[in-house]
């Protein structure tokens, strides 16, 4: 299939499809005339980058992980993986903290403008 097709089939547009091509996630043949060529494993394929993005991994963690999904949200033991899914986990888990924090102090600020305008 051509290139608009996947984007059709897939709700990813065509930009988005050359960049996972370019970042390795993705292969595609040429045809004579220079056209991207996929074959119809690729719609899975961009369904389960999809779903690894959303659970927030970065693509060079997914370039690693993709070889080991055969679901898109399981995944076969591979070297190296855990290991790098908890890391992405304890990064995430950081930023959460720091959120929380902002939240908190925004709160309070929110709170001290609220009761000095009384």
């Amino acid at each position: 299939m051509l290139i608009g097709e996947l984007a059709r089939r897939t709700g990813v547009g065509e930009r988005l499809l050359r960049y996972y091509e370019r970042m390795g996630l993705i292969h595609s043949e040429r045809r004579a005339n220079g056209y991207r060529e996929y074959d119809d494993q690729t719609v899975e394929t961009v369904r389960r980058i999809r779903a690894l993005l959303a659970a927030g991994l970065p693509t060079r963690i997914i370039r690693q992980v993709l070889p080991c999904t055969f679901d898109e949200a399981a995944l076969r033991p591979c070297p190296g993986v855990l290991t790098n899914l908890r890391d992405r986990l304890n990064v995430l888990d950081l930023r959460a903290a720091e959120l929380e924090t902002a939240r908190r102090l925004l709160r309070q600020t929110i709170t001290a403008t609220e009761n000095a305008a009384d």
